[in-house]
């Protein structure tokens, strides 16, 4: 089968999101100049750099109460800050439960009943019991093709890591099993490993 995206593809459901799996998430924290706060999943995300580190994420539609966008690139406008916090499989539920298109003025980590903390670096909540957060600074939003679509870039300039999922020195994601997104409304999580070495590595 072959088909052109400006021609349609005549399947049941787009397999474009299918096709790109499996995606991490990035449970995306904010707060507004207001001091409101946000917190929500996007599977557009991912690491893009290793000096400095950075990340991106990609928001792909608007809400009637935001201008042109969702409350997480909105706050982002407005204090140029984010953090990522990254999703593990127990958390699937209270991370589909902030998923939804609630009102700018409901605040996430309440209505989800998630527990918060401070980040140290920038001025957000992140997700006290996340294996892992990164507390981040905007460099660049990208207005992408298509309507409402913005390319969130920024630097990681604090890390956390839960303390039970350091093994070995490493941070070993077996211990919380990484929710991953596929296609239509799929997920899966991350249990098993391999490794491989790249040709001219030791």
């Amino acid at each position: 089968m072959f088909y052109r995206p400006e021609e349609g593809h005549g399947l049941p459901h787009n397999p474009f999101n299918a096709i790109v799996t499996p995606r991490p998430i990035g449970w995306i924290s904010t707060r507004g100049d207001d001091g409101s706060e946000n917190l929500a999943p996007y599977s557009f995300f991912n690491a893009v750099a290793y000096v400095p580190p950075q990340v991106m994420f990609a928001s792909t539609s608007a809400k009637d109460d935001r201008d042109g966008t969702k409350d997480s690139v909105s706050n982002i406008r407005e204090t140029g800050v984010f953090c990522v916090n990254i999703v593990e499989y127990a958390m699937k539920d209270v991370m589909n439960r902030t998923s939804g298109p609630w009102p700018k003025e409901v605040d996430e980590f309440e209505l989800a009943e998630i527990a918060r903390t401070e980040c140290e670096t920038i001025a957000c909540s992140r997700v006290a019991a996340a294996p892992a957060s990164l507390e981040c600074r905007l460099t660049d939003i990208v207005t992408l093709r298509g309507e409402a679509n913005y390319l969130v870039l920024g630097e990681v300039i604090g890390v956390h890591m839960r303390d039970d999922c350091i093994r070995d020195g490493r941070f070993d994601v077996l211990t919380f099993h990484p929710l991953t997104r596929l296609g239509y409304r799929d997920y899966s999580q991350i249990t098993e490993l391999f490794s491989l070495t790249r040709p001219g590595e030791k």
